[in-house]
């Protein structure tokens, strides 16, 4: 029989698989080879409900066991957690900057440690200061410099704050309304689940199109869609598909069985870690020595929340909804 904490302990070695993979989010405005980031979200996402639609009939004995209403749920929680919080990313990282928008999704495991506990009460509200602490003053430092001097995106510094709050919002919504149904979903139904979700945010993607054609937000109609540039982005695209839609979601739906929320809220902060570090490397600069010490409180927090998780006083207390 497996234990409590060995099930924790794969719980976050998904979850950092989820975050490492979601953060690849985060370059989309960097490999857009002079196209649109409508171009690239509504082709990257049609390739994921694609793959969705060849990945499913391989769990046919999952899909008998879900109701209409699953079915529904996940696609709408696909559009959702997908396309939306994607495409709010994209919009923060193209007006705000890499540090802002990763800074904000950063914010998630503060929120979602707080909704968690106080949802399932795994810990005492006095063991999550020190790292909700720790996790704060490391988004603050690393969004220091934008906080100083924002008059490198003067004009559209509320458009990218607009843009970050709103992936918040979208995930923090995604997250409680995700982990609500996954525990009314048979423990085999992972794989049919994460199908679903990628089949929503294709329809989606295949619905919006139109409406980004009659509004000219689309250049694939009139820079080509067979030129080098377009098969770049058309590269990338699967690529990204393949990375957050499929590897991460598949990931996170599993880490969701194993760990109670308030530890998948504090796990969430490495996305922004990992984001970071990406936004930076595309940026072609070392961190500075504030972005550097934030990067390193941000990771102590997420260690030390999961040190207090498995911890051998509360291996009960946080045992996962769903085993």
């Amino acid at each position: 029989m497996t234990s409590p904490r060995s099930i924790l302990l794969q719980g976050v070695a998904f979850a950092v698989l989820a975050t490492l993979s979601w953060a690849c989010n985060f370059i989309a405005p960097y490999v857009l080879q002079g196209y649109s980031i409508q171009d690239f979200m509504l082709v990257r996402f049609m390739m994921a409900g694609a793959l969705g639609l060849l990945l499913l009939p391989l769990y046919r004995s999952q899909l008998r066991g879900l109701s209409l209403r699953q079915w529904l749920t996940g696609m709408g929680l696909g559009a959702l957690g997908y396309l939306a919080y994607s495409s709010c990313i994209a919009g923060g990282v193209i007006y705000g900057g890499p540090l802002m928008i990763a800074a904000f999704i950063g914010a998630v495991p503060v929120l979602q440690a707080l909704l968690g506990n106080a949802r399932d009460r795994a810990l005492r509200w006095g063991q999550l200061l020190l790292p909700i602490s720790l996790l704060c003053l490391g988004l603050g430092l690393i969004n220091l410099q934008v906080l100083r001097d924002p008059a490198d995106a003067h004009t559209y510094l509320w458009a990218g704050l607009a843009f970050s709050l709103g992936a918040v919002l979208i995930w923090l919504s995604f997250s409680v309304f995700n982990q609500a149904a996954m525990e009314h979903l048979h423990t085999r139904a992972t794989g049919a689940w994460t199908c679903l979700m990628m089949i929503g945010a294709g329809l989606a993607a295949l619905l919006l199109t139109p409406m980004a054609w009659a509004w000219d937000w689309l250049q694939l109609p009139v820079q080509g869609i067979d030129t080098p540039a377009a098969l770049r982005l058309y590269g990338w695209a699967l690529l990204i598909a393949l990375l957050s839609s499929v590897i991460g979601a598949w990931a996170w739906n599993l880490a969701s069985r194993r760990l109670p929320m308030v530890l998948s809220g504090q796990l969430i902060a490495l996305e922004s870690f990992f984001a970071t570090v990406l936004g930076l490397a595309f940026h072609g600069r070392l961190p500075t020595l504030a972005e550097a010490i934030g990067l390193v409180l941000i990771l102590f927090g997420t260690v030390y929340s999961v040190r207090i998780i498995l911890g051998p006083r509360r291996s009960e207390t946080c045992r996962p909804a769903v085993h």
